[in-house]
């Protein structure tokens, strides 16, 4: 199986978006857009096709066959491979506990709930660790600069860091309780029979 590093976010957002089911190009288009996934990743046409092809030729997806509608050009409908599911776990795996890529981690959360909730809690965990260590970086080098007499015009982007990451661990701990005591649904098979239908989520996560 190719390397899951390798693989682009949207690259992983089409992969993770097969696992709800067999559809083709212009489904996934329309669901990614329909998701506002296109705040996370760009979701041009061609672009969407060319990472298609590359992954049926990595063989993390497959083609299910063809179909017409009327007039309309034909449609091939893709299925995701045993290998296409793993690397969307081994992805968000890797990249959820990371800190030093936001884009990353925004398309590893949007699509966390690929993995079982004790390993996402776990990964979280693992990511505020880093989390802290960073607000604690931020909190003594504005400490230090202010011993120093250094003008706070020159400071305010450090406050500004170091305000967003005590909110970001905060937040992360507000997701974890939710996880840990199970109030937050999670992974496909807890979503309501009617919002999977009205939402086109399958409850199958395996081929």
């Amino acid at each position: 199986m190719p390397d899951a590093s390798r693989l682009t976010p949207l690259a992983v957002m089409i992969l993770a978006t097969l696992r709800e089911g067999d559809m083709h190009t212009y489904e996934l288009m329309r669901l990614l857009r329909e998701r506002r996934d296109d705040r996370l990743v760009p979701l041009q046409k061609g672009t969407i096709y060319h990472t298609v092809a590359r992954l049926e030729r990595d063989g993390l997806l497959e083609e299910a066959g063809v179909d017409r509608e009327g007039n309309r050009p034909e449609r091939t409908t893709y299925r995701l491979l045993p290998a296409g599911h793993r690397a969307v776990e081994e992805w968000v795996r890797a990249e959820l506990p990371q800190i030093e890529r936001p884009s990353e981690f925004r398309v590893a959360l949007s699509e966390a709930h690929n993995l079982e909730r004790d390993e996402v809690v776990a990964l979280l965990d693992q990511r505020r660790a880093l989390l802290v260590a960073s607000v604690d970086e931020h909190r003594s080098g504005l400490e230090g600069a202010a011993g120093r007499g250094v003008p706070e015009q020159f400071l305010v982007e450090l406050q500004r860091q170091s305000a967003l990451l005590d909110a970001e661990v905060a937040w992360l701990d507000s997701l974890r309780a939710r996880l840990a005591d199970r109030s937050l649904p999670w992974g496909l098979a807890e979503i309501p029979d009617h919002i999977r239908q009205k939402h086109r989520v399958s409850k199958e996560t395996t081929p």
